[in-house]
């Protein structure tokens, strides 16, 4: 068996065969080392929580500090001054900043409002689909999962379509960044390149102000309490940055599992009141997100027996967590019907005040997605369902995603 050591170090190291399989990996630490001690190549010492209580324990632990800025010294060396302008928002802050600037966009995230998009998902949909090849082999991340949700989002903020491809672009940069040179150039060019962008459209919708977010934050006021203008630039960034890439990952992975497995597939198919237990099931098996954004410990704090001194950085295995046998019955097999697996049983979008805004938009775009998709094409196979999937390769284990998925959508023609 390998030793604890070699798991950590693999995941230290994020190598191919740790992005194939951390799951094999995350089962090891979860009964050996489950508060993991690791040396990563940032340098600054940090732990890795991987069991599901411990997880959703410090989650809400407000011992465990999401203002990256109380942690300044760490934070510069991991992602470099041009992350600092960017990183002015909600994700990286506490109470009573993080109350106030989630109190100031929420209600552009509530159920109802998602709902009444519903039709215009609908339509990216079909018109995606309409432009898909049918009969031969074609990546179907570039060609429908990633332009769904950056136009649903890009949509709802007032970001004009021609510049859409341009925002994922410049959010693929920021997310696959690693520590060459480089590497740390290209990052700080596309931080730099959004932060310009979103400077300038705030510009442009305060003097003509439209009818989408991005125009409602410039001018909201809370009690007297307006968005800064650094605020604002981050909080578009955030919005748009989180609001395509997890969805677009989350579409593929659930994607390519169930063709993987045809009798879920066919489940899905016969019932197709399954979809919504389907998604959360899938989110559960394999989500997108595999590590919760950094958190420090502002006190010297003890989880699972493992003391995590005060200034230590914490990341939280999100795909651990729910795949902890502790917790879930056969966590290692996906099953569509599995009983009483309500939304708030796994950990893939969270859990207490940071718990992902964006979940119930996010929720519907997969569920139309994958409905719209598999009641079309009905054949739809993997091009290659023999060889293994080409996982992504990134150098701090945040997103779970295929790198590619190759696909044909109607094989017998």
């Amino acid at each position: 068996m390998t030793t604890t050591q070699d798991a950590v170090t693999a995941a230290e190291r994020c190598t191919p065969e740790f992005r194939r399989d951390p799951h094999a990996v995350y089962a090891r630490l979860r009964t050996e080392a489950p508060v993991c001690p690791m040396r990563p190549p940032h340098g600054n010492e940090t732990y890795l929580i991987t069991r599901y209580e411990d997880a959703r324990a410090a989650l809400s632990d407000p011992r465990l500090s999401k203002d990256m800025y109380g942690a300044m010294d760490a934070y510069r060396r991991i992602f470099g001054d041009s992350s600092v302008a960017l990183d002015d928002n909600m994700l990286n802050s506490d109470a009573p900043k993080h109350t106030r600037l989630r109190r100031l966009v929420n209600s552009a995230f509530t159920p109802k409002r998602v709902q009444a998009l519903r039709p215009r998902i609908e339509e990216i949909v079909r018109d995606l689909l309409d432009a898909c090849p049918t009969r031969e082999r074609f990546d179907l991340l570039p060609a429908f999962a990633f332009p769904l949700p950056i136009i649903v989002i890009c949509d709802l903020l007032g970001v004009p379509p021609e510049d859409r491809s341009r925002m994922q672009h410049l959010s693929t940069t920021v997310a696959q960044t690693g520590f060459g040179e480089e590497a740390k150039r290209a990052q700080q060019q596309a931080e730099e390149g959004l932060h310009a962008y979103f400077s300038d459209l705030i510009s442009a919708k305060r003097r003509r102000p439209g009818d989408d977010l991005l125009s409602a934050l410039t001018s909201v006021r809370d009690n007297d309490d307006a968005l800064t203008e650094n605020e604002l630039v981050s909080t578009a960034f955030l919005l748009m940055f989180a609001g395509h890439k997890t969805t677009a990952y989350l579409i593929g992975n659930a994607v390519h599992h169930l063709l993987s497995r045809p009798a879920q597939l066919r489940a899905v198919r016969e019932n197709p009141d399954l979809i919504r237990a389907a998604v959360e099931e899938l989110v559960r098996f394999d989500g997108s997100v595999e590590s919760a954004t950094f958190r420090y410990a502002t006190e010297d704090v003890e989880y699972g027996g493992t003391l995590i001194p005060k200034g230590a950085l914490v990341q939280i295995a999100i795909s651990s967590a729910n795949r902890d046998p502790q917790k879930f019955d056969a966590p290692d097999e996906l099953d569509v019907t599995r009983p009483g697996n309500a939304q708030d049983a796994h950990l893939g979008f969270g859990h207490g005040s940071h718990y992902c805004l964006g979940a119930p938009l996010a929720r519907l775009e997969t569920q139309l997605a994958l409905t719209r998709l598999f009641e079309r094409f009905p054949g739809m196979a993997l091009a290659d369902p023999a060889g293994a999937p080409h996982w992504l390769e990134v150098p701090f284990p945040a997103f779970r995603g295929l790198a590619e998925l190759p696909v044909v959508l109607d094989p017998a023609g």
